[in-house]
């Protein structure tokens, strides 16, 4: 094609299109939310934030009403349901890979399993990591719909298929962030 020369509209639209999708206004980036409420019987509530961040996504959590110097599984669940009060309704860890349960930083592994929360000594955790295996808006791995629920008992990274963690402290829906 010459300098100058006109495209045909529908190549033109689809230029465009891709253009437009590929651009984000600084500041814009795709983000999702947990608002983390206690199950029956337990005080642990908190706020899990998800961002993209290029190919990954950055999951940033913070928790209060853990147990003082404990450790808890922490996982993304295949449903954003936590209407029961045990939060059973959250199903299994999510795992649109199909892979056996595994430690959070090893590549097989389920996309929802997280590295596992330390409480301090009044019982309040702070967490920030990243994965390759999360999305946030689109695709397979897309988190939006899912649940975040902290256990009582830490993850020991191999147990099949949830890693031994024990009943659900806390659950809470993933929403679009705002």
């Amino acid at each position: 094609m010459r300098v100058g020369a006109a495209l045909p509209a529908a190549g033109l639209v689809a230029i465009l299109a891709s253009a437009c999708a590929q651009m984000q206004p600084a500041g814009s980036a795709a983000s999702a939310v947990a608002e983390l409420k206690p199950t029956a019987g337990n005080s642990v509530s908190g706020t899990v934030r998800f961002e993209q961040s290029g190919s990954r996504v950055v999951v940033t959590a913070v928790i209060t009403g853990l147990k003082p110097n404990s450790e808890h599984g922490f996982h993304v669940h295949e449903k954003g349901d936590c209407s029961s009060a045990d939060a059973m309704s959250a199903g299994g860890h999510f795992n649109p890979g199909g892979k056996a349960h595994g430690q959070y930083a090893k590549p097989e592994r389920h996309a929802g399993d997280m590295p596992n929360l330390r409480a301090d000594s009044a019982g309040a955790s702070r967490v920030m990591w990243e994965t390759d295996l999360l999305s946030i808006g689109s695709g397979a791995a897309n988190v939006i719909g899912r649940s975040v629920v902290i256990h009582r008992d830490p993850d020991d990274y191999a147990s099949q298929p949830a890693g031994n963690s024990g009943p659900r402290l806390a659950c809470g829906v993933i929403v679009a962030g705002k």
